[in-house]
Order: C-alpha cells, then structure tokens, then sequence
C-alpha cells in the first residue's frame, strides 16, 4: 500500500507518489484489447483498493481499449483518484506509431479520452512531443501546446502536462499555459535530466519518470541484483524507491499485467535505502554513457 505521508501536489490535488501505468494492459506492442480483460479490470481495482489514487494512460493505447477498461473497472470513479491522459500521438492499422499534433488531431484526441473514459472533464493531459519518437530532440511546441491551453479554456481539460520534451520545450510550454506535471525517461541509468527535477522540484512541479529498468545494461543490472539481494527486494523495487528518494517531486507510475506484481510495486515505498546503498546505486549512472538514448523505449514506457 502506498505510504500515506509520501504524497506531492499533482494540479489542484495531492496523491501518493506511488501510481500505477496502465498501459501494459494492452495487447502486444501496446496494441490490441488486453489478453485478458477479467484480469484487466481486476488489477485496476486491486490498484485502486491498495490506495492507488494517481492511474496514467492514453487513449491511443490499444487504441480506445484501454481507456474503456479503465471507465469499465472504476466508474464512476472514488472521488480522489487522478487520471492522467496523454495526447500527440496515433496508432496505424497495424499498430504503427505516429505522430497526432495538429490542432485538429489533438481537438479529436481530448474527445476520445473525454468519450472513452466517460468523464466531462480530464484531470490532467500530457502533450506528447513527437518531433523524434525515440529521444526528446528540440523544436517549438507553441502550436500544440497552445491548442491545449484553448482546450482547457474550453472546460474539457483540468491541467496540462508535458511529455517526451527537452528542459526548453518544458520552459516554452510553461510560458503558454501552467504545467504540473512532466513526464521522461530517467531512471538510475539514464539521468539526462537530474538538473530539470531539481528545477521543477524547486517550482512545485511533478516529474514522472518511466522505463524505470529501461536501459540498464547487464553490467549495471548485475549490481542492481546484487543490492536487492542484499536488502530482500526485488530490482524493480530498489529501483522504484531509489527513484523516490531522488526527489520529493517525483511520482512513479510503474505498469504490470498482475496482481502479484501490483503488490510488489507498492511496497517499494516502503523500502529505505541506507546511505552506503545510494552510493552504490549512484555509481550504476556512472557506468552509463550520459544521455545516450535508450533505442525501442517508444511504446514501452510512454
């Protein structure tokens, strides 16, 4: 169960640190219905029993079916619960990815999410930067972000957010609307980004990192194990928690397909890591050439 006191402002309201992603709910390459949907909507509950009040998703997982699980498994939704959606991106016929961007296609996006998981108004959006579908490269989001600033004006969105972007399409997008949240790869591998999460920390803005092993290579993943080892945790725990001890402003929202999984996430934030622990840990970045792209992480953490 998320620990109560670990909790950080996400727009107008407060939820635990510890999330769920549902997006590895879906079918292969995030495309498809789930393989199982009983076991779908069973482990959106079991999340939302377990005191999970933060879920990420987007309508263009699946597409549509994920969302429609999600309005299947919990509307109407607990009072406290947060869905966060993203927009900027589409699926092929044959689950190919593309980029969603014109002001049209993110009107029709925000309609889709708002239909799908039947709600009158989302509680947070992420803009998807597709400019590079691999790694965040620079290039202005004034267009898109401002579309979604109207979209809110509108009453349809609550807060936006961005993802996939560089620290100057973060500052850009705050310029054009109030961002609460953002949304990158970093993990204890990848940590391009440590001077953004302070900043944001700083300004009262949430960072949520995914891919939380993406990345990591055998050298760096036999030494993670090793720690586990050590502390009676699984890797995906000590990396979850070694995530939240980095920085108050960062929420994780870990995805599974089980239950058992679900469980194991949760009690990652329960997990202390000692002082001799983080520097072990901090010596894996240090293994890692800085910012290189981890190639094939589209759909696997966004």
């Amino acid at each position: 169960m998320p620990d109560a006191a670990s909790s950080f402002a996400l727009g107008s309201r407060t939820v635990h640190r510890m999330g769920y992603g549902a997006m590895q709910l879906a079918g292969p390459r995030v495309f498809g219905a789930p393989r199982d949907r009983d076991a779908a909507l069973a482990i959106l509950r079991a999340a939302v029993e377990s005191g999970v009040d933060h879920i990420d998703t987007a309508d263009f997982y699946g597409p549509h079916t994920i969302n429609q699980v999600i309005r299947e498994a919990l509307w109407p939704y607990p009072p406290n619960l947060v869905i966060v959606t993203k927009v900027g991106a589409a699926r092929g016929e044959d689950g190919s990815v593309r980029s969603a961007t014109t002001p049209r296609e993110l009107t029709q996006a925000v309609h889709d999410n708002l239909r799908n998981l039947r709600v009158d108004v989302l509680d947070v959006v992420n803009f998807r930067v597709m400019i590079d579908e691999y790694s965040p490269a620079e290039g202005s989001i004034d267009e898109q972000f401002t579309m979604l600033a109207e979209l809110q004006l509108q009453g349809l969105i609550r807060h936006l957010g961005i993802s996939h972007a560089t620290a100057a399409q973060v500052a850009e997008a705050r310029r054009i609307s109030g961002v609460v949240c953002v949304q990158n790869l970093y993990n204890i591998s990848h940590r391009a980004d440590d001077a953004l999460i302070d900043h944001l920390a700083a300004e009262g803005v949430a960072y949520v990192p995914y891919f939380p092993l993406g990345g990591i290579s055998p050298l760096q993943s036999s030494m993670l194990t090793q720690v586990a080892a050590e502390l009676g945790a699984t890797p995906m725990q000590v990396a979850l928690a070694w995530l939240l001890h980095r920085s108050p402003n960062i929420l994780l929202i870990p995805g599974t397909s089980s239950v058992r999984h679900l469980r194991e996430n949760l009690q990652a934030a329960a997990l202390r890591l000692p002082e001799h622990v983080h520097e072990r840990l901090d010596a894996i970045a240090r293994r890692s050439p800085a910012g290189q792209p981890v190639v094939g992480h589209r759909m696997k953490g966004t």
